[in-house]
């Protein structure tokens, strides 16, 4: 078995690569199984909105601490060998503990959301995080991610941009391994935050209407992860087979047993 401390060196490894890295998040053990033994799968994510929802609780910190740790804890365990980095929100209040809590159950790597609190709050919040990563002696991947563009609003783009590229330079300062600007981007808006944070330094969500994987890898974007939409993707099938099934047909043709 790949130590803790292993896994943490080659997703930092990943992250750093001229190859975009991408990982299509995961909720549970059977979707961990199911991705990690997908050739090509490098890594694991998992989303908090996608956990949360299969436990039965809303986005926004709603599930216990407990809860998240533990399903994350499964995913570590059902992923074996690959490295997994956790949506760990905002840190429930605790980024440190939730962050050192992570560590222990196995994962390597965090987002970690600013809500767009103070900007003095949420470089704390990193540098809480961070410090618990060495102490643990992990070489943790913290991504630290801003909600500039989800909580924009009616604002000014350029000033959406600004406040973004100001927030990720300082969770950079504070010891953050990449900055992860989820939204609906453009291509000029992707390759401004690169040319100010650096190359392999921005992660992006692949939402529709997201630019190419293709663009991004050549804007220099360190990784493309996919949130709650991989668990979208899902129960957009599971709908369709009920309908499918209501209206008096059947199975998929192209449907494979995976689990």
């Amino acid at each position: 078995m790949v130590s803790t401390a292993d896994k943490a060196t080659r997703l930092q490894e990943l992250h750093a690569a001229p190859e975009l890295l991408l990982v299509v998040n995961v909720w549970d053990a059977i979707t961990a199984k199911v991705v990690a033994e997908t050739p090509g799968t490098q890594a694991l994510a998992t989303p908090s909105h996608g956990i949360a929802a299969s436990r039965g609780y809303p986005d926004g910190e709603k599930i216990p601490r407990d809860e998240m740790i533990a399903e994350v804890a499964l995913i570590v365990r059902t992923a074996g060998d690959l490295p997994v980095t956790a949506d760990l929100e905002a840190g429930y209040g605790d980024p440190g503990g939730t962050v050192a809590r992570a560590i222990e159950v196995g994962a390597v790597g965090c987002n970690l959301e600013d809500q767009m609190k103070p900007l003095d709050e949420s470089v704390k919040a990193v540098e809480a995080a961070v410090a618990a990563a060495q102490s643990a002696g992990v070489d943790f991947v913290l991504n630290a991610r801003t909600d500039a563009f989800l909580k924009a609003g009616d604002r000014d783009p350029e000033e959406v941009l600004a406040e973004a590229i100001t927030r990720g330079r300082a969770y950079l300062d504070a010891g953050a391994s990449n900055v992860f600007v989820p939204g609906k981007l453009d291509e000029t808006q992707v390759g401004r935050l690169v040319e100010a944070l650096g190359e392999r330094k921005v992660n992006l969500i692949g939402i529709p209407g997201s630019i190419p994987l293709a663009t991004a890898r050549e804007l220099g974007v360190s990784r493309v992860s996919y949130g709650p939409w991989s668990q979208n993707v899902a129960l957009t099938a599971l709908a369709k087979l009920a309908e499918d099934v209501y209206a008096g047909g059947g199975l998929p043709a192209d449907t494979r047993k995976l689990n």
